[in-house]
């Protein structure tokens, strides 16, 4: 994820005042150690200039501590050895060879800070202690083999620390990634489904327009052939444009809501699905009958849609090439663990009325050469869900199209 280019004054704070601020800690604490012990009269030099240098040396060096932690870390253990001169072993002296040794191992540079800091408590120990008395050291400065020991845990410690806080970087690290490659296949899944929205919309209205505007066509050439001799059923031919072009508005309207932001969205309608197939035939142009075999029971959403679709284009085919007068039957078979959907029709010779493919340009592919339009959307949508379907002539006559669709029980929500 990206960050906005806003600045941030508390987060660069934090970044700015914490080098600054253990640069004054450490300074403070060599001073007014240094100060004590002027006070208890062990100091070994006065308190003038190169004294005070000689206190600040460590203190100054942790100022680049981020930049170069090995160098820093050499520069202050040479300040705390130069403190040999200055008093005794005071622990205010190991503040900054203390916060450098962190630093350096917090930044990942431990293989180098360990030996360094090994051999900086050495020399340490050497020049307070072993050969304290040929380098000049007074008696009351020399090292105690109880302060060294406690040195050397001291060391101990803050190499831990330094180790645990640089595996609680490096696993705030890998949270932030973690969360940023989520958040990144979050948004990527959010893309596609988005996709896979659109082209459901896409079949939608294909589906919506071509059944409604298929069975407006028909009926308008009915009522043209039969306006002058027929004006009853012309006004019949007229009354199913006008519930056919309502009804396609009503579901393009109800396709097209999705889009709209939820709080200003119309009511949906109720779901397509097999539950309205009697509406579906009511509607068809010509004279359907439905049987249900089986148990009828809920079926998964998609494969609930996925049937309404596939028996209204069918009887839209069936509509368009069948001869007049042909009528249709329309079989839901309920089998374990999937749905059979046979649309037939029983029409000899077809119409020579106009249909819509005929307007725009006739059958194309595999929809010419099997006598109807849509069946490769039909046999498309089937495959989506793992399903099958056959469509061909009858050996007496008419058109069959078989649909096997998966249907196992629907889950909560979906039915």
């Amino acid at each position: 994820m990206r960050e906005s280019g806003r600045s941030h004054p508390r987060r660069r704070g934090r970044h700015s005042d914490w080098p600054v601020g253990a640069v004054v800690v450490a300074a403070l604490c060599h001073v007014f150690g240094a100060r004590a012990e002027a006070a208890d009269g062990v100091l070994l030099r006065p308190l003038d200039a190169l004294t005070y240098a000689v206190l600040l040396l460590g203190p100054a060096a942790l100022f680049w501590r981020r930049r170069a932690p090995i160098g820093a870390l050499v520069v202050a253990l040479a300040g705390g050895l130069g403190l040999a001169a200055v008093a005794p072993p005071v622990w205010n002296f190991a503040v900054a060879p203390a916060i450098a040794v962190f630093s350096a191992v917090k930044a990942g540079r431990g293989r180098a800070a360990v030996p360094v800091a090994m051999m900086g408590y050495l020399a340490w120990v050497a020049v307070y202690g072993v050969f304290a008395g040929a380098l000049g050291v007074p008696g009351a400065a020399r090292l105690d083999t109880r302060t060294a020991l406690i040195a050397a845990g001291g060391l101990a410690l803050v190499l831990f620390l330094g180790g645990a806080a640089k595996a609680q970087s490096e696993h705030v690290a890998e949270m932030i990634k973690v969360r940023a490659e989520r958040e990144q296949a979050r948004e990527e899944q959010e893309r596609r489904q988005a996709s896979e929205e659109r082209l459901r919309m896409a079949r939608e209205l294909h589906d919506v327009l071509g059944h409604h505007l298929s069975l407006i066509n028909v009926q308008a050439g009915v009522g043209l052939h039969l306006m002058d001799n027929r004006p009853e059923q012309a006004r019949e031919a007229l009354t199913a444009i006008k519930t056919a072009s309502s009804e396609a508005l009503r579901e393009v309207r109800a396709v097209l809501g999705v889009l709209r932001p939820e709080e200003e969205a119309a009511p949906r309608q109720p779901a397509l699905g097999l539950d309205r197939i009697e509406e579906l035939t009511a509607g068809a142009g010509l004279p359907v009958t439905v049987t249900v075999a089986g148990t009828r029971r809920a079926l998964p959403a998609e494969v609930d849609r996925a049937a309404y679709r596939i028996v209204q284009e069918a009887l839209t085919n069936v509509r368009k090439h069948a001869a007049a007068g042909a009528t249709a039957q329309v079989t839901a078979a309920y089998e374990p663990g999937e749905l059979r959907l046979t649309v037939r029709n029983d029409g000899p010779a077809p119409s020579r009325l106009p249909s819509m493919t005929t307007l725009l340009g006739g059958a194309r592919g595999e929809d010419a050469a099997t006598g109807g339009s849509g069946i490769a959307g039909m046999r498309a949508r089937a495959r989506s869900l793992g399903g099958s379907l056959t469509a061909g002539p009858l050996a007496g006559g008419g058109f069959e199209v078989v649909a096997v669709l998966p249907a196992g029980a629907a889950e909560e929500g979906d039915a």
